[in-house]
């Protein structure tokens, strides 16, 4: 029998403008990628250029059967330096929105995905107060200029992920490692999503405002249950309390971990692995969805990043079927799961790991940049379209 999703379930899928824009040289990670040391494998480049081929990849979208784009604003590009706006940047984006709406498909915009201005980083990036208040400022800016075209929006991208790997371990940048520092960036960030969320309003914006969070299945062995609460109350759940009486959440997940008295366990000898390193676990998703509704209690919840790295399309299918048989046993159990966003759209940049991991629904040649879909992007189209899972 098919398994339905309610009238109204989003479906789409992601990107982020530095994993796909190209030239993003005036943020944090630009500079990061050539900085001698860092853990980068590969400088971005010119990504995808999604940045001008943007109306093509939005008419692949559409064909395809989805209903929904989330991709970020390029905070960089609009605020080149201190309190100086560029008006040409912000009409880019508006364009974006408008060609999303041209086509049916919602735009949900993400106003922070891991790259910061060079500007703000130089004065001490995120573990400094004034973060908080400059990027309240610059979504107020954007908010007003994009108008009533954004259908959902996203303050910031795993704030969890840039305080955990920017400050604590040094993989991301500034490449700190200060398990306190941590606990402050945290802070900080909380303090730019509400102020994020108020300046948004203020700017008239009558669109669902919500963050987004990496969670990931937080498993305990061996009598681990004390060292995995205490990492996850750090990972998790100071966002998850700071989120209650939000518009949304947006959960992202990929994975399961496991913590033993000791600390992180490695996954198990037999544990399927993907490009990323991590194991495969699609049952993440539907355990994260139930720890969300759990902590934060009423708020709704979308899914806003699911997926795998792989080379292998036919494990993408069975990866993102078993996820979505999970999302209908959250429904069933009463749920308020609002969407499935899959990431991503294209084989993009990722981060640190560089160009390798593959995780898109439509591969990009490297060279000419020509866009070439994968039968799973058919596949999930043709699952958006009936609003339904295939028969088992």
């Amino acid at each position: 029998m098919a398994s339905t999703f309610p009238a109204g379930f989003v479906w789409g899928t992601a990107t982020a403008a530095h994993q796909v824009e190209g030239g993003n040289w005036n943020n944090d990670w630009w500079a990061w990628e050539h900085t001698p040391g860092s853990p980068c494998q590969e400088p971005s480049g010119d990504a995808c250029d999604h940045y001008q081929r943007y109306p093509e990849d939005l008419d692949l979208l559409a064909q395809l059967g989805f209903g929904a784009y989330r991709f970020s604003l390029e905070w960089s590009r609009i605020e080149p330096e201190d309190g100086e706006f560029s008006r040409a940047a912000l009409e880019h984006y508006r364009r974006m929105c408008a060609a999303c709406r041209a086509r049916g498909i919602l735009p949900i915009v993400t106003f922070h995905h891991f790259t910061t201005p060079r500007w703000l980083a130089a004065r001490g990036g995120w573990a400094e107060p004034i973060a908080a208040e400059r990027f309240a400022r610059f979504c107020g800016r954007a908010a007003r200029h994009l108008g009533d075209l954004v259908g959902r929006v996203c303050t910031l991208n795993e704030p969890n992920i840039v305080a955990e790997f920017g400050y604590r371990f040094g993989l991301f940048p500034p490449g700190r490692r200060d398990a306190a520092l941590r606990e402050r960036v945290n802070a900080i960030f909380i303090d730019a999503h509400r102020r994020a969320v108020a300046a948004v309003r203020e700017a008239g914006a009558a669109a669902p405002i919500g963050l987004t969070l990496a969670m990931q299945d937080y498993q305990a062995v061996d009598g681990g249950e004390a060292v995995r609460d205490r990492e996850r109350r750090d990972m998790e759940d100071v966002y998850l309390e700071a989120v209650r009486g939000d518009d949304f959440l947006g959960v992202q997940t990929y994975t399961r971990v496991r913590y033993g008295p000791d600390g992180l366990r490695s996954p198990p000898p037999d544990a399927r692995l993907t490009q990323m390193g991590y194991e495969f676990w699609p049952e993440a998703l539907a355990a994260c969805l139930r720890r969300a509704a759990v902590v934060a209690p009423r708020v709704p919840l979308l899914v806003t990043e699911n997926g795998i790295g792989t080379d292998e399309d036919a494990e993408r299918i069975e990866y993102v079927e078993r996820a979505l048989r999970g999302v209908v046993a959250c429904l069933a159990d009463g749920l308020d799961v609002r969407g499935y966003v899959y990431w991503s759209l294209l084989d993009n940049f990722e981060w640190a790991f560089g160009y390798r991991p593959k995780f898109g629904l439509v591969a990009v040649d490297r060279e000419t940049q020509a866009r070439h879909p994968k039968p799973s992007a058919a596949w999930l189209g043709a699952i958006a379209r009936a609003n339904a899972l295939p028969r088992d």
